[in-house]
């Protein structure tokens, strides 16, 4: 009886099913988009290119990692390395002694770029014929032994490199023009000079290679005593696999050993913080959205099931018991959900497709990883939304199914009464913890502080799905002395409202969603935003900035000395951007840092960091010291002269002494460190900024120019106001992540919106047709429909902004020690749209309802 009941509903009643059918519909999009992007983080991978060859490669782990106890349990949680780690260059003749490794190849690379400037022939140069260059930004340096890492790596003429020597790759050779016999002025990052090309090699297409021998190639890389990697091929008979556990034993730690796919990895580091991304992704806001859904959809089949208590009230007066009403809710939840979820699969793989192809097109996912669309995103979509609509049908239709016929048949007609006392009491529960979290947030700093925002978010949404009946209560009789001016059909709008607030509640939930959720994610990016970018407009005093042009690895080595020698410059400073990883309580986090090339005393000629205690000049007092941002030194519980235990952005162990706090870290440098600690840690060999302070009465114009020669076609030149509007650009691109999860939920709670009025309003046909019976016109009604649209937007935007507002002041507290900055031209149009919504969605079904003629309805 029960499944025939359920399909003669949904077969002869489609409409009541509409709503809870898109509201399904999107739930599975978002659900299946996110799980996409989660399996996609954790089985993220690319194929090996330069170790397509070499069945083994030994690196440095490119990750921190911390274990932690919670409870009777330990955790290890890692962090993705800001640069890349390396190995110690004696670990290949450790590798290389091990029975069955036929060869162990040390593997290095740094960037190497062409020049016109005037070079310093090394002592050993034997050529004395012209130097040329070569067309584009410039070449991958590596030492003669990586030679035959790659495919295809050869010597096709000439000989291997001696001192000041090097070989070119063919395809560089030929589009220059160049021989063995030719010298090529190249810039390394110890400085520019000649070199005389001894032969020329074969490289995998698309990577200008020079290769040095390996002594030259490790005294000019930056990197001195380090390298890359380890590519080891085993003796012949020796099975890879075996020689790979054989190496992890004899290492002990000290490396890791890859293999397979793993390879890739090794390649592209970047690979590491790509799968972070995308699981935080996948996992952090997948969950949010989840929660969101499961809000929506619990709300709007509660609606559905609720519009139909006269329905189940008939069923109990004709003999249906108590037992067959809910198991015909679970045979409709069964026969609609998992066929919504079905065809919502389709939008959410779109959206998952578009999402990941942006990241990839930002630079922040490689290329060569490919979007993990499986089987279990689409399965937990379809569970999730199934066993949802399940629980909220059999919860929204028990109260019904319990009651005797005639109570029951009584309420259908009446309305239900006010909420039971468990279901207060467990609101006010929720209230009582969202606020202890904020309570808690506003006590926390850094990172900690910025984790405790999606609890208060969800305890508050909880709070206000139990109580939005008292909410709505309440807020009528605060707006009803107001409304009741706007004439009839206001009053009459507010008696509605009044009556009938679990109906408004239910219309309200996703409007509070919307401003909540989207406020908390806007408005903390805006606020951060903002305090970087007053940081940079109030802390760059530099009067010119030179940075290298685009495709160019950074200034030339010795940039920073002879810009200091310019006329008309009074203080030079280079900075080299890195990062930290710090641990704060059970967790890792990151922080920008900067290195400082030049006199550290010159600092505050080109920046005010706005100093709270101690002197920027001691960083040249040792390589071990730091400088730290005040927010930073409170996270790591450190003071002027104690040490901070940190990573170096290569993973190194440090714990230098802190020399200087300062407040204005934000948008410029969290930490400050020598910049010979930085070059020593860093990814990149060079300075990538150089800030000039000139001197009083100095001709900007030809100090601009006199610095772009620095470095011929290498240099960009411009003032602070240009940098400015760069660093606001670039804080923008980083947003976005911010702002697409944003507009996700944002699109997903609107449309729910605008599907739950609609299901409210159409569920109004007896109460619409007794008021034109009654002598109310066409106009009062559309009149009090828009009074009725109008109160759901001020009840739900007025809540949605005040949790939005407790979840972030504790949080931008902590962060950028300020209160949230809302931006007006943010704010208003997010407002704006919030009620047209809601007007729309009332305006539209009200005029269909008009349309009929009224009659008597019983």
């Amino acid at each position: 009886m029960s499944n025939g009941l359920a399909r003669a509903a949904v077969r002869f009643r489609p409409a009541s099913f509409a709503g809870t059918f898109l509201a399904l519909l999107f739930a599975s999009a978002i659900v299946t988009a996110c799980g996409v992007l989660l399996q996609t983080g954790l089985t993220a991978s690319v194929q090996p290119s330069r170790y397509a060859d070499v069945p083994v490669v030994v690196a440095a782990d490119q990750q921190v990692e911390l274990t932690v106890k919670r409870g009777e349990d330990r955790e290890t949680i890692a962090q993705p390395l800001p640069e890349r780690a390396r190995l110690d260059a004696g670990l290949t003749a450790t590798v290389a002694a091990l029975p069955g490794v036929a060869q162990a190849l040390p593997d290095s690379s740094f960037p190497v770029s062409t020049t016109t400037a005037p070079a310093t022939p090394p002592s050993s140069s034997s050529s004395s014929s012209s130097s040329s260059s070569i067309n584009g930004p410039g070449l991958t340096g590596r030492g003669w032994s990586a030679l035959g890492i790659g495919p295809g790596e050869r010597l096709t003429e000439g000989r291997a490199p001696a001192n000041g020597e090097l070989v070119l790759d063919s395809a560089s050779a030929r589009a220059a023009h160049l021989s063995p016999g030719g010298t090529l002025t190249l810039t390394t990052p110890t400085g520019s000079a000649s070199y005389r090309i001894s032969g020329l090699a074969e490289a995998q297409p698309g990577s200008p290679t020079a290769w040095f021998s390996d002594r030259t190639a490790d005294r000019i890389s930056g990197h001195p005593g380090r390298i890359d990697a380890v590519a080891v091929r085993p003796a012949a008979g020796t099975d890879s696999r075996v020689l790979a556990d054989e190496l992890r034993h004899a290492l002990d730690g000290q490396a890791q050993v890859s293999t397979g796919q793993q390879r890739g990895t090794v390649e592209q580091p970047v690979l590491h913080e790509a799968k972070a991304m995308l699981t935080a992704l996948g996992a952090s806001f997948g969950g949010v959205a989840t929660m969101t859904a499961v809000f929506v959809v619990v709300s709007t089949v509660a609606l559905a099931t609720g519009q139909r208590a006269r329905e189940f009230a008939l069923l109990r007066t004709i003999g249906a018991t108590p037992r067959q009403i809910r198991r015909s809710i679970a045979a409709e939840a069964v026969l609609v959900a998992p066929l919504a979820a079905a065809i919502g699969v389709l939008p959410g793989l779109a959206l998952a497709r578009w999402w990941f192809g942006e990241l990839v097109a930002r630079g922040a996912v490689p290329s060569d990883v490919k979007l993990g669309v499986g089987p279990l995103p689409v399965l937990a979509a379809v569970v999730a939304c199934t066993v949802t609509a399940l629980a909220a049908g059999w919860f929204a239709a028990r109260r019904s199914a319990r009651m005797r016929p005639a109570q029951a048949l009584g309420e259908a007609n009446t309305g239900p009464g006010r909420p039971g006392r468990a279901r207060t009491v467990t609101g006010a529960v929720f209230t009582a913890g969202a606020v202890a979290f904020a309570v808690v947030a506003a006590n926390l700093t850094g990172a900690t502080a910025a984790n405790t925002a999606l609890g208060v978010v969800l305890c508050f949404l909880v709070a206000v799905a139990l109580l939005g009946p008292w909410l709505v209560r309440g807020a009528v009789g605060l707006l009803g002395v107001l409304l009741r001016a706007g004439g009839a059909p206001a009053s009459l709008a507010v008696d509605n409202a009044r009556a009938s607030s679990r109906r408004l509640a239910s219309a309200t939930v996703p409007i509070v969603m919307v401003t909540a959720f989207c406020g908390t994610l806007v408005f903390l990016q805006s606020s951060l935003q903002h305090t970087a970018a007053e940081h940079v407009r109030q802390g760059l005093t530099a009067d010119q900035v030179v940075t290298a042009q685009a495709g160019r690895p950074g200034l030339p080595a010795g940039t920073v000395e002879r810009a200091g020698k310019v006329p008309g410059v009074s203080a030079a400073v280079g900075l080299r951007p890195t990062g930290l990883v710090y641990q704060q309580s059970d967790m890792l986090a990151t922080a920008t840092a900067l290195g400082v090339d030049g006199d550290p005393a010159a600092l505050p000629a080109v920046l005010d960091l706005g100093v709270r205690s101690g002197s920027l000049a001691d960083l040249s007092r040792s390589p071990d010291t730091v400088a730290l941002d005040a927010t930073l030194a409170d996270s790591l519980g450190v003071r002027v002269g104690q040490r901070a235990p940190l990573w170096l952005g290569d993973g190194t162990k440090a714990e230098p002494t802190v020399v200087a706090t300062y407040s204005r870290g934000l948008g410029l440098g969290e930490a400050l460190l020598p910049g010979a600690t930085v070059a020593a840690h860093s990814s990149s060999a060079y300075p990538a900024q150089l800030l000039v302070a000139e001197a009083p009465g100095a001709d900007r114009a030809a100090t601009a120019r006199s610095l772009a020669e620095l470095a011929p076609g290498q240099l960009s030149v411009t003032d602070r106001q240009g940098y400015a509007a760069q660093a606001d650009r670039q804080r923008e691109l980083s947003g976005w992540a911010n702002n697409v999860m944003a507009a996700v939920l944002a699109g997903f709670a609107a449309l729910t919106a605008a599907n739950t009025l609609v299901m409210t309003v159409l569920d109004r046909r007896r109460e619409i047709a007794l008021l034109r019976l009654a002598g109310t016109t066409r106009r009062q009604v559309r009149a009090m429909l828009r009074w009725e649209a109008l109160l759901i937007a001020v009840i739900g935007l007025a809540t949605g902004a005040a949790i939005a507002w407790t979840t972030l002041t504790p949080i931008t507290r902590a962060l950028t020690s300020s209160t949230p900055h809302i931006p007006l031209g943010t704010a208003l149009p997010l407002a704006a749209g919030a009620a047209l919504l809601c007007l729309a969605a009332t305006a539209l079904p009200g005029r269909a309802l008009l349309r009929s003629r009224p009659t008597a309805t019983r």
